[in-house]
């Protein structure tokens, strides 16, 4: 049975149609001095210097960026946005829906461990503009001369825009189905692509997520560190307070990364208000890695209504330990809210935001490798704090645990049968189809990829619209009215006849010897003579050290775990050094491009480190 049903708001001739631009000079008229965006900036002061733009001056702003966009290029051609993640950025972005300009929201070339994604989408959008600061240019100007990209008409400085010129700017109809920016997505298993978002796009899922969070509590708040460049940063930071012109507090990643408590601070200085967060699985990990006791003294989570965990596999440990780590905070069993997105669909899918703790189902292994979710002894449980209920399930040698992504809002999803194209039964494993007024209409001057993903069709619809449906490519199951995700299709390994997860098989090698860094293994297939071959990359775990580690050890642990806990052979294990194992821009392990750079013969082995020392 399909999940969902469309918002009557969005429908045509519904009260939510007013594309969101149009709503900052409604905020900025019935609510002018009441703050919009907040950058907190640690860069200038380490205990986080408050900048803040009210919607007055937020409209002023991005009045004043349109007028100089369309001074350098006209509508239709591509704006890149190279420049930090600041208030400036938001304005430029703002800025470009205004002018009818197609943002392409990117990050300044001097971000660490991106610059194959920027060459491949910047070269793809062939922007006509490069929005930038004067603190950046030295590094834009190096990436041009570095790189053979296309060369931009002008730079624009988003720091020297002078606010004066917003009332030079004529109001200009915005459609709902106008191109409004090109978000590339990750690139997990193939190039980056840049999806076409439509104003529709942007305003139908600023509405979906609102109403999958349930904010009906008064004086909402978002507080984020996430990349603007990023489809749930900029849903969630941008997007969201247009809805009811609410506030959003944000930072940059690198802060977050640097000191990740200061997320949790932002939250706790937010009295009296309720807050909506949101991160990727390892975010809640790594936050709670670094909490102590002293830390976790100073901090008041009460107030914290929804995070949603998205964006990459939610693991069930992740959610027990944040619970527990931060119960004393007063952070709420229900806060905790996973989902499920893609860029696809703007951002948001679904997601379990119902003020009770994440569910979790225990499923026989062997039957998902049949297509057949089979609920093991314990069933299901709820991931919250406590040591005698952590995620028993995921310790379990013959099952998976599987957490709940909820339900969706404003959108409807099926799980259909790739090769049939028929919806499938509750309890069958089949690939998750959305839609919804969020889906984007395709990708980027890509008409074959834009087929093959936004042009699905039931055979057999039922009661459910026929077309056009989105292909995620990823494995879902429904049970009882929830959607659990189960993997990538084409990230699935086939060894005699058998489909087996990725995730679950890193999940077993990381867990099998404490050398192994966790959450920084891939699994992947090679094609064989008669079946796939598996092969496990793993990074070294530097806690440690060199001198103690004897890799056939590892090797060995991790075999005969697989072997046990899956019944297959690893063909080969690579123990690599730390930093090897290719990752997406929102953190998820990218498997493809870490089984090409084995083919390749660049991973760094421990193997040939220790080698080295003699």
């Amino acid at each position: 049975m399909a999940l969902g049903s469309l918002l009557p708001e969005l429908l045509p001739g519904g009260s939510g149609r007013t594309p969101l631009i149009e709503r900052v000079a409604r905020w900025a008229r019935e609510k002018p001095d009441a703050p919009a965006y907040t950058f907190v900036d640690y860069s200038i002061d380490p205990s986080g210097a408050h900048v803040m733009s009210t919607w007055a001056e937020t409209d002023r702003r991005a009045r004043a960026m349109a007028v100089v966009l369309r001074r350098a290029t006209g509508p239709g051609e591509r704006a890149a946005l190279l420049l930090p993640q600041t208030l400036e950025y938001m304005m430029a972005m703002l800025g470009a829906m205004h002018a009818h300009v197609i943002a392409v929201p990117l990050f300044s070339p001097d971000l660490p461990g991106h610059a194959e994604r920027l060459i491949g989408a910047y070269t793809d959008a062939e922007p006509a503009v490069i929005v930038t600061t004067r603190s950046a240019l030295p590094h834009v100007e190096k990436f041009l001369a570095d790189h053979d990209v296309p060369q931009p008409k002008e730079l624009v400085f988003a720091d020297e825009v002078d606010v004066s010129l917003a009332g030079r700017w004529q109001d200009e109809p915005v459609a709902f189905d106008d191109l409004a920016y090109l978000q590339y997505t990750s690139g997990s298993t193939r190039r980056p692509a840049g999806v076409e978002i439509t104003h529709g796009n942007v305003t139908a899922n600023a509405a979906q997520l609102w109403a999958g969070w349930a904010p009906e509590k008064p004086d909402p708040e978002l507080v984020s560190w996430l990349p603007l460049f990023h489809d749930m940063g900029l849903i969630s930071t941008m997007a969201l307070p247009l809805v009811h012109g609410d506030h959003a507090i944000y930072t940059d990643p690198v802060s977050f990364i640097m000191n990740p408590m200061r997320w949790l601070r932002l939250i706790s200085e937010r009295p009296g208000k309720n807050v909506y967060t949101a991160g990727p699985n390892f975010a809640y990990e790594y936050v709670a890695s670094q909490a102590t006791a002293e830390k976790i003294a100073e901090l008041e989570l009460s107030g914290l209504t929804t995070c949603l965990n998205g964006a990459e596999p939610i693991r069930p440990s992740t959610l027990t330990t944040f619970a527990d780590a931060f119960a004393a905070a007063g952070l709420r069993p229900g806060a905790q809210a996973p989902g499920y997105g893609l860029a696809e669909a703007t951002v948001f899918v679904t997601a379990a935001a119902e003020n009770v703790p994440p569910k979790v189902v225990s499923a026989d292994r062997d039957a998902l490798t049949r297509g057949e979710l089979r609920l093991c002894e314990g069933g299901s449980e709820r991931a919250s704090a406590g040591g005698s209920e952590r995620a028993s399930a995921e310790r379990s040698e013959r099952a998976s645990a599987l957490v709940s992504c909820g339900r969706p809002s404003g959108q409807v999803v099926a799980i259909v049968d790739p090769e049939t194209r028929r919806e499938l039964p509750d309890g069958r494993v089949g690939e998750i189809w959305v839609h919804g007024p969020n889906v984007a209409a395709g990708y980027w001057r890509n008409a074959e990829r834009s087929r093959a993903t936004f042009g699905g069709e039931l055979s057999d619809s039922g009661g459910l619209p026929p077309g056009p449906w989105m292909k995620t490519g990823d494995y879902g199951v429904v049970h009882e009215g929830e959607l659990y995700v189960t993997g990538r299709i084409k990230d699935l390994i086939i060894v005699d006849g058998r489909n087996h997860y990725p995730q679950d098989i890193e999940v077993t090698a990381q867990e099998a010897h404490p050398a192994i860094r966790p959450d920084y293994v891939a699994a992947f297939a090679l094609p064989g003579e008669e079946t796939e071959r598996l092969v496990v990359v793993a990074e070294r775990n530097r806690r440690i050290p060199l001198g103690r580690l004897d890799v056939g050890e590892v090797e060995t642990a991790v075999r005969g775990a697989v072997n046990v806990q899956h019944e297959m052979s690893v063909h080969e294990f690579v123990l690599i050094e730390p930093g090897g194992v290719s990752r997406t821009s929102s953190g998820k392990i990218a498997r493809a491009a870490t089984r090409q750079r084995y083919l390749d013969g660049e991973l760094a082995t421990t193997a040939a480190r220790l080698a080295s020392r003699g």
